[in-house]
């Protein structure tokens, strides 16, 4: 009997990173996949991007609505509970082996409360990384308490981990898998890439990505305004928009792209979701990314740009050396982007080593779920450090 093996995806930036393993998972004779598909996938407002999925030739076996029409805390905790409910029922009918979570939605912890009550082991991929200015830095940690293996991109997230209480042996440091995503993608020529985007590039250009500041003591419609006013101050200088996600504030910042971009038509342009082919082949055209994505940090390094991170999102991730850090202010921001135009910078870029490159973490993951004993309860140990 096949080992079936549950992935639940909810956004479409986790899904490209996930797809090689799914296919992988298809491709084998000693696995089933099965498919959740949740969050902003079904929502009209983030693209119904779950279409993409079924182009890619995946059968969803189910579509689980949990996000509300609101993005206020409230709302968001709401969707929690719609979302564990509804998992409860999907988790019942598909009887998994085991399930595949990413990284540290609350997506992904509706997922993580419903299958530790209903005692199916969870694979988590991406824990130990941290993001003091983030709530997912919470929930993070939660799910990898509640899932059974690991699968971390660095020594420094394993350790952390481990320090959680996790056994060693079932923590496995296999590499991030932006970059292994990036090796796999037949990236665009400059001239198919702006076909693609419908979108000229300029002398000088910029990808910009910025979610919900979730724990900041400034709002996110204050720091993103900073941010459009140090790009409205930029000369010869085409910016390219992604949207912001479905956190608190996402629909506010979202308007506000909106409104600069439209204001801004001969050298801006915004998308609410790029595909992960047109997004990675940007990085290989822009000359650096802005806002406080993890992007910036696991997979822009690979092609030696410069990241200007803003505020304290991504505070405690490991950065490689082409990381400007910077506070969500119009003159920090204007500072960063001076550092980054810089002759001494650019030349720094061509050394730049991604700290998150550790090779084939496909293969490691695809290797564990095929072969390593799936336990037959979820009951584990804490392990104390020695």
């Amino acid at each position: 009997m096949k080992r079936k093996i549950c992935i639940i995806t909810g956004t479409r930036a986790e899904y490209g990173l996930i797809m090689p393993l799914m296919n992988e998972i298809n491709k084998s004779h000693d696995l089933l996949l099965q498919l959740i598909v949740t969050g902003m996938h079904l929502s009209p407002e983030f693209g119904l991007t779950y279409r993409e999925i079924e182009k890619d030739g995946f059968i969803i076996n189910k579509k689980i609505e949990m996000i509300l029409s609101a993005d206020t805390p409230s709302s968001i905790s709401k969707s929690v509970g719609l979302g564990i409910i509804c998992f409860a029922d999907t988790l019942e009918e598909l009887q998994p082996d085991i399930v595949v979570l990413f990284g540290d939605r609350f997506e992904m912890l509706a997922a993580a409360i419903a299958s530790n009550f209903a005692k199916i082991p969870i694979a988590h991929l991406m824990g130990g990384e941290s993001t003091v200015g983030s709530i997912d830095e919470s929930i993070r940690h939660s799910i990898t308490k509640m899932s059974y293996w690991h699968f971390v991109a660095t020594k420094q997230y394993r350790k952390r981990v481990i320090q959680l209480g996790e056994n060693p042996n079932r923590v496995f440091m296999v590499g991030g898998m932006g970059v292994d995503r990036i090796m796999r993608t037949n990236l665009l020529k400059k001239k198919n890439f702006r076909n693609a985007i419908n979108f000229t590039l300029g002398k000088n250009n910029l990808l910009v990505t910025f979610h919900p500041v979730t724990l900041g003591k400034d709002s996110s419609r204050e720091q993103f305004n900073e941010l459009l006013l140090a790009l409205d101050s930029l000369k010869e200088t085409n910016i390219i928009f992604t949207y912001s996600n479905a956190d608190t504030d996402g629909r506010i910042i979202n308007s506000m792209i909106d409104d600069f971009v439209t204001k801004h038509a001969d050298n801006a342009i915004g998308f609410i979701s790029m595909g992960h082919r047109n997004y990675l082949s940007a990085l290989q055209f822009v000359d650096g990314v802005v806002g406080n994505s993890s992007s910036g940090l696991a997979e822009a390094p690979s092609f030696r740009i410069g990241t200007i991170n803003i505020g304290e999102r991504q505070s405690g991730r490991l950065k490689a050396e082409s990381v400007i850090d910077c506070k969500p202010l119009k003159r920090s921001i204007m500072l960063a982007m001076k550092k980054l135009y810089s002759v001494e910078f650019q030349k720094k870029l061509k050394k730049v080593v991604n700290p998150y490159d550790n090779g084939s973490a496909l293969e490691k993951i695809f290797e564990v779920l095929r072969s390593k004993n799936i336990p037959s309860n979820t009951m584990k140990s804490f392990y104390d450090l020695k």
